[in-house]
């Protein structure tokens, strides 16, 4: 019998997922960044200033951004980390990474800059090599986290501090009511008016719905090695940060 995993609420085997994943996000990468102001109202900005200042990140240090896509979050860790450091942005979709590279080639912004088109769940790098690992709104789209999250662990560096930054569950039952029907009603409808693509934001919605709740994605980072496992909750749990350090 096909071993099967979910695809927001639809049920696909195994190893069809990773393609599915990418063909949403070869089909949104030209309009992922104004879809993504329009969806969250430009908040998802500021989650990603919060983020990148509980990474501690200093001067020198090595890091990579999984799920990197059009490099928000990498340009404000290679802000910080300067040209002594350096900063690998990671993502299995070459589309999003294309995109992502032009608008640093547009901004003059490459020094101490690469890009890596790879899965999260076999990372193409040494043991304890980075200080800082980040994956934003990219850990729900994976097939087998408790593989990432493993990966992320054994090429952090000892000390190093990992930050999964991701859309999850709202605390309040009545904040949960309005945000599934701006969810399943608003995102769809925004997706196809703006990037003629109804199913990809489909996708997003039920996607999020499918993702770890904090108390289980927190344990899920103990059981990968992580130690002082805690997270942050933004907008009522719309949104959580976790955060955790290799030992």
């Amino acid at each position: 019998m096909t071993e099967t995993t979910h695809f927001g609420y639809q049920d696909v085997p195994i190893n069809e997922k990773t393609y599915r994943v990418r063909d949403v996000f070869n089909s949104v990468a030209r309009r992922y960044d104004v879809m993504n102001d329009l969806m969250s109202v430009g908040l998802h900005r500021l989650w990603k200033r919060l983020a990148v200042e509980m990474l501690a990140v200093r001067p020198g240090m090595q890091a990579l951004d999984l799920a990197a896509g059009t490099g928000d979050l990498a340009r404000s860790i290679s802000e910080r980390i300067g040209l002594q450091g350096h900063v690998v942005l990671g993502d299995i979709n070459d589309q999003m990474l294309r995109v992502g590279r032009d608008r640093f080639i547009d901004a003059g912004h490459l020094d101490g800059l690469s890009w890596c088109q790879c899965d999260a769940e076999c990372l193409p790098f040494p043991d304890a090599h980075f200080d800082r690992i980040t994956i934003g709104f990219g850990l729900r789209n994976v097939t087998n986290k408790e593989a990432a999250l493993a990966e992320m662990h054994r090429v952090l560096k000892p000390g190093g501090r990992a930050l999964v930054l991701e859309f999850s569950h709202p605390t309040d039952a009545a904040l949960k009511t309005v945000y599934d029907l701006y969810s399943f009603t608003v995102l769809p409808a925004l997706g196809q008016v703006i990037a003629n693509d109804r199913a990809s934001y489909q996708y997003l919605a039920e996607s999020i719905r499918k993702h770890p709740d904090q108390e289980t994605l927190k344990a899920m980072m103990g059981s990968a090695g992580f130690t002082d496992c805690r997270y942050t909750n933004l907008n009522g749990g719309i949104v959580a940060i976790h955060t955790g350090t290799r030992g």
